[in-house]
């Protein structure tokens, strides 16, 4: 399980990551059922050297979800430590600094692989009880369809 730490002095190092919200015709929200806690979550993930922002998270998206992508707007940019210092089921503890994106679809099957365990749609009254913390705020945020990116 994917759990919060408190205590940000654990953490092996910062990582640069990205998610994305994407939204069907119908408002609904896709997810990924993540094989290392079982949780649901935006599809993303960390940002590799030598990689822009933008090929990150086509990239991520890509493989966790089988679909392209364009980027839409900036959601916001997270790395408030009380949500941002994460302890993986492996044990090791990393504290993301994550640029979050709303996307379109514009191509593509939705596919699971070896990071995803499932991938949904779902309405946001209705978000699975497993949905990780962290996501919800950037969920929210995205949800408000504000101009300008937020800074948390």
């Amino acid at each position: 399980m994917i759990t919060l730490e408190r205590d940000a002095a654990r953490a092996l190092g910062i990582r640069p990551s990205v998610s994305a919200v994407i939204f069907d015709r119908r408002g609904r929200l896709l997810l990924q059922q993540r094989s290392d806690g079982e949780q649901w979550g935006l599809p993303g993930g960390s940002v590799d050297i030598g990689e822009s922002v933008r090929d990150a998270i086509e990239r991520e998206v890509r493989e966790e979800t089988g679909l392209t992508i364009a980027v839409r707007r900036m959601v916001g940019v997270y790395s408030e430590p009380a949500f941002q210092v994460v302890r993986y089921p492996d044990g090791h503890v990393w504290h993301s600094v994550t640029l979050c994106f709303e996307c379109a679809v514009r191509g593509g099957e939705l596919t699971t692989c070896d990071e995803t365990l499932a991938l949904d749609y779902f309405s946001l009254r209705r978000l699975p009880p497993t949905l990780l913390a962290n996501h919800r705020v950037r969920i929210r945020d995205a949800s408000a369809k504000r101009g300008a990116p937020f800074i948390r």
